[in-house]
């Protein structure tokens, strides 16, 4: 494969990316997510749970929502 045929666009919290990270981890580490930080990821808006982020395949058009708790009342 080539750089251009390795990378997926994708939607990042509503930012269009262009990346060759293959699974939801290795974006969320590619884009300097502290995978050991309190946060939840959807695909498409499928929750995807956290044991399942290395092995989760990305696909060309997702939509990739990541979230953080918010403390406070």
């Amino acid at each position: 494969m080539n750089e251009l045929t390795d990378k997926r666009e994708v939607s990042l919290n509503g930012r269009r990316i262009a990346s060759a990270a293959a699974t939801l981890q290795a974006l969320l580490l590619a884009q300097g997510f502290d995978l050991k930080a309190a946060m939840a990821c959807a695909i498409n808006q499928r929750f995807v749970p956290r044991g399942e982020w290395p092995t989760c395949v990305l696909q060309h058009g997702d939509r990739i929502d990541v979230v953080a708790p918010i403390t406070g009342g």
